[in-house]
């Protein structure tokens, strides 16, 4: 019974990517052709580009990450680390890490102060 459930979620979840797919690509062709021609002076583009378009920006700006990964597990390490330090300990990373990216984590207050 659970590997009926199991391909049934399967097949539920392929459609629901390519039906998400189909809207994206048609929002970008939309949007490309609505708004780039007359702006820049590109020409339009079809559907099929405009998935292509979309499945490249994903790889190149978002990657195709979840919630979950590396980064997600390092953020948690890291607020892991941050509880069990003292406070003493907490205040010494603090200014460490002002030192080394410099005042702009304090708000309201320049260089010349």
């Amino acid at each position: 019974m659970k590997s009926q459930f199991s391909i049934k979620k399967k097949i539920m979840i392929f459609f629901l990517v390519m039906i998400a797919a189909v809207v994206f690509g048609a929002v970008v062709m939309l949007l490309w052709n609505a708004i780039l021609p007359e702006v820049i002076g590109v020409k339009t583009i079809s559907f099929l580009q405009a998935v292509g378009i979309l499945l490249l920006s994903k790889i190149l700006f978002g990657g195709f990450r979840s919630g979950y990964g590396p980064r997600k597990e390092k953020w948690m390490a890291m607020q892991q680390k941050m509880a069990a330090m003292t406070p003493e300990e907490r205040e010494k990373f603090k200014s460490e890490w002002r030192y080394r990216c410099g005042n702009r984590w304090k708000s309201g207050i320049t260089e010349s102060e």
